[in-house]
């Protein structure tokens, strides 16, 4: 499709939301044709990809403005052609998310490219979360160990150092506290989690799972089925992110602990 002023002019390149335009329309149709071609209905598609079936249809109907942000985009495409037997990361590479290049040619007899699969991911959280209750624990000995040491210098010494200590830790109470968020999912929905500006999860989390996340300076929670994700914060009361169906992105700061 090429864009024109007028005769002798150069063409008008098309802005990156309309190349996005065109190739999900063009990716969506082969991902409905493969479906078929499978004998495979939506529903079906949804107990597989544990993606909304909302979604599913606006991939094949290359329907821009019914799903989230053109990086989500890219992801609920390589789960798509996955469950459809297709190498996900390559199909899905031809969706263009921003500044990338576009264009890129298709290589389907390339060398295949090794993809984690769920129990690998499940078991890198489980290593992560029994490092960090290792490091806090390692932290929290040390610490008591420190002040054991304290209380055994001479009183005076120890007086003194005793109200530096406390003075510095009140301080350092004052200019830093973590922040804590938990889900729990009513239905299943795709979820991503963002701590200190690094990525800590995305992807889909099935119904009925709790996860919990930190972070010392700033957390951010998105969703495209806020009324079916209750989310709590500090050990709060949990409650809904918003309507059901519909995407809603919360950011959570850190706040000093006066």
């Amino acid at each position: 499709m090429k864009w024109f002023r007028k005769k002798d002019e150069q063409p008008i390149k098309p802005s990156i939301k309309e190349h996005q335009a065109e190739k999900l329309g063009q990716l969506g149709s082969q991902l409905a044709s493969l479906r078929q071609e499978k004998g495979l209905n939506l529903d079906e598609l949804v107990g597989l990809t544990r993606i909304p079936r909302r979604l599913l249809q606006a991939i094949e109907e290359g329907n821009l403005n019914d799903l989230p942000e053109p990086i989500y985009i890219q992801g609920l495409i390589r789960q798509f052609a996955e469950a459809l037997g297709v190498r996900g990361a390559e199909f899905a590479s031809h969706f263009p998310i921003g500044s990338q290049s576009v264009g890129v040619k298709s290589h389907w007899k390339a060398q295949a490219v090794p993809q984690l699969r769920p129990i690998h991911l499940y078991l890198l959280y489980i290593g992560l979360i029994f490092c960090s209750v290792n490091g806090l624990s390692q932290l929290l000995n040390n610490a008591t160990l420190q002040a054991n040491n304290r209380q055994i210098q001479p009183n005076t010494a120890a007086q003194s150092k005793g109200q530096e200590t406390a003075s510095n830790t009140l301080l350092s109470k004052k200019e830093h506290q973590s922040v804590q968020i938990g889900v729990t999912l009513k239905t299943s929905s795709w979820i991503s989690v963002v701590t200190d500006g690094k990525t800590a999860f995305e992807g889909v989390l099935p119904q009925g799972s709790s996860r919990t996340w930190n972070a010392t300076d700033q957390l951010t929670v998105k969703t495209d089925n806020a009324g079916g994700v209750l989310m709590s914060v500090n050990q709060q009361e949990a409650k809904e992110m918003g309507e059901l169906g519909k995407t809603q992105e919360i950011k959570i700061a850190a706040k000093p602990n006066l």
